[in-house]
């Protein structure tokens, strides 16, 4: 999948679920077109690390963190695995993470090293979704829900329903107006409808989450 050929396939999306379910359709019309955008020159181990940075922390704050790590490794655009090894784990505490996200941010650039985290994209365009589920949870720190964020945001793969995110919840929830909540296990069941494109249907639901309070 490139650029291109996500954004044709984002058209197709809309049509689809617009015509599988009212909910989407309704989500659709408020706001417009599907603009999920992945970040295709990013890597796997880039974007595994990123992604702990936003774990349990507020957006602007785990960007300021960020960029202190990144700086660490100033020589590089961002710090390779080796880099990230050889740094003191009190450099990487200066820098704002946590005793617990240094030890995961470290437990990612072994994985890079090894093997088991790929540095290149390319090396999971073969895998379908749950290998790379699979294969990737093995390592400290990544669960499931960060590992389907990288198949939406980094690898653009269409059909991932993250039921796990509290916020892809609450959009159904507020969307559908279903009072009673929704567990993860329904969610997925209910998600059924909008195969092959559910991670495009998350991305509605996440907008829908905006409308709260409208």
């Amino acid at each position: 999948m490139n650029a291109k050929a996500h954004a044709a396939a984002l058209r197709e999306a809309q049509h689809a679920l617009a015509a599988a379910d009212p909910l989407m359709r309704a989500l659709i019309a408020r706001h417009g077109p599907c603009r999920l955008k992945p970040h295709w020159r990013r890597g796997p181990y880039e974007a595994l690390v990123r992604a702990v940075m936003h774990q349990q922390v507020h957006g602007r704050a785990a960007e300021a963190i960020l960029r202190r790590f990144m700086a660490l490794s100033a020589s590089e655009p961002f710090p390779a695995p080796a880099s990230v090894m050889n740094l003191p784990e009190e450099a990487l505490r200066a820098a704002g993470l946590s005793w617990q996200k240094v030890s995961y941010v470290r437990a990612i650039a072994a994985a890079a090293i090894d093997g088991t985290v790929p540095v290149r994209r390319r090396d999971l365009l073969a895998l379908d979704d749950e290998a790379i589920i699979a294969r990737l949870i093995q390592v400290r720190g990544v669960g499931r829900w960060t590992v389907e964020m990288l198949l939406i945001f980094t690898l653009g793969r269409l059909d991932v329903l993250p039921v796990d995110d509290f916020g892809v919840r609450a959009g159904f929830v507020g969307g559908s107006g279903d009072r009673d909540g929704v567990t993860p296990r329904e969610l997925r069941v209910i998600g059924e409808r909008w195969a092959p494109y559910r991670s495009v249907a998350a991305w509605y639901l996440w907008r829908a989450t905006e409308d709260v309070g409208d």
